[in-house]
């Protein structure tokens, strides 16, 4: 309960135009100060719950463990964990691309399902909970590589999940 209060914060913090990426280039040391807020830390641990749950634990877990490995005693940057995934995933799904949509982008999507007959659509836009005028920014072009996960009926086991990746402001 005390997890989904800290993530529903960083939602909201998140959702108004005045927020930050996760990571991006800084200049100063005030703007290294202003990126490992409150924010970076909930956000960037949502965002490594939702891969774990799109790759699976066990193929999120050998990705861990090989970027600890090959950056054992060093330094590392985030494009090496997505590297790192990557090699694990064997080119089946480019994580880097991914989450650079999710590291990169302030705020997170709205996604909405539209069910005709037996076809869904799916489409994608920026969700902002409040737009402030003095911090507004056109974010019409936003586009992030969002997994979807979902059950049919059609399952006779106990336990069937599909994925799609919707890497398009809509899909089907």
């Amino acid at each position: 309960e005390d997890l989904l209060t800290l993530i529903f914060k960083a939602m909201m913090k998140d959702a108004l135009n005045s927020s930050h990426p996760v990571s991006s280039a800084v200049q100063s040391s005030e703007q290294i100060e202003e990126m490992f807020d409150a924010l970076s830390y909930i956000k960037g641990a949502s965002l490594l719950l939702m891969l774990k749950h799109y790759l699976g634990k066990d193929v999120f877990q050998a990705g861990i463990e090989l970027y600890l490995h090959n950056h054992s005693y060093g330094t590392a940057q985030s494009d090496d964990l997505w590297d790192s995934m990557n090699e694990i995933t064997n080119g089946t799904l480019d994580v880097k691309k991914m989450m650079k949509t999710w590291i990169g982008h302030k705020g997170f999507p709205l996604v909405t399902v539209v069910r005709k007959g037996k076809i869904l659509s799916v489409q994608q836009e920026k969700f902002l909970f409040r737009v402030e005028p003095e911090n507004w920014t056109s974010d019409a072009s936003y586009l992030w590589h969002i997994p979807l996960t979902y059950i049919t009926n059609r399952c006779n086991v106990t336990h069937c999940t599909n994925a799609y990746l919707l890497d398009q402001k809509s899909g089907m």
